[in-house]
């Protein structure tokens, strides 16, 4: 069984990811793209029955115990909070053809019978804005998981969310700009405003 490279685990506001990112110092790997997925179970509107850090841990239990990968997803998007899951300085596993090279990012819900609300809508946005800003990436670049050659989830992300990827890319873009014009969340100097990572 691989190793299990453990969790971070915090969930955060969009501002507090993009400070915590802005910390963040990547070493040999650095991802090339993001693959956007849906969680399909739990569905979104099942999402909040349980606290989000109950979740976090039967995530946890799901890839390390269960079908015993070494890493899951990068994040967790809800509406409420981004959710740190695989420490994004390391690959994880999410897309069978672009784990190596790509950072995963689950959007939560089933995109193929529910709608993708506004708030889960904004806080992607916002997500994917943060990571193309760090890493230095085209939004253009951002993948769906179903065109991963190798995958078996050809739905995925699901209709309701894939239907959106052009809108989204450009809404994306939007907002590097914007931040590139003066609208940047300055880095935090506190240093307990940063999540430490759950090992």
């Amino acid at each position: 069984m691989p190793s299990w490279k453990g969790i971070v685990g915090q969930g955060l506001t969009a501002e507090q990811l993009e400070r915590y990112v802005s910390t963040l110092a990547f070493g040999a790997w650095r991802p090339q793209f993001v693959v956007l997925h849906n969680t399909q179970v739990p569905r979104f509107s099942e999402w909040h029955s349980v606290p989000g850090q109950q979740r976090m841990d039967g995530l946890q239990r799901y890839y390390r115990d269960e079908v015993k990968w070494s890493a899951g997803p990068h994040l967790f998007v809800a509406d409420d909070v981004i959710w740190l899951f695989t420490p994004l300085t390391t690959p994880g596993v999410h897309s069978p053809s672009w784990n190596a090279i790509s950072w995963g990012v689950e959007v939560v819900g089933d995109y193929d019978a529910e709608p993708l609300s506004p708030g889960v809508r904004a806080n992607v946005v916002s997500a994917l804005a943060t990571l193309h800003a760090a890493a230095g990436l085209d939004p253009q670049s951002l993948r769906l998981h179903k065109q991963d050659p190798k995958t078996t989830h050809t739905f995925c992300p699901g209709k309701n969310l894939a239907d959106q990827r052009d809108a989204i890319v450009a809404d994306v873009a939007a907002e590097i700009e914007g931040r590139n014009q003066g609208e940047h969340v300055p880095p935090a100097t506190d240093p307990e405003a940063i999540p430490a990572p759950i090992h």
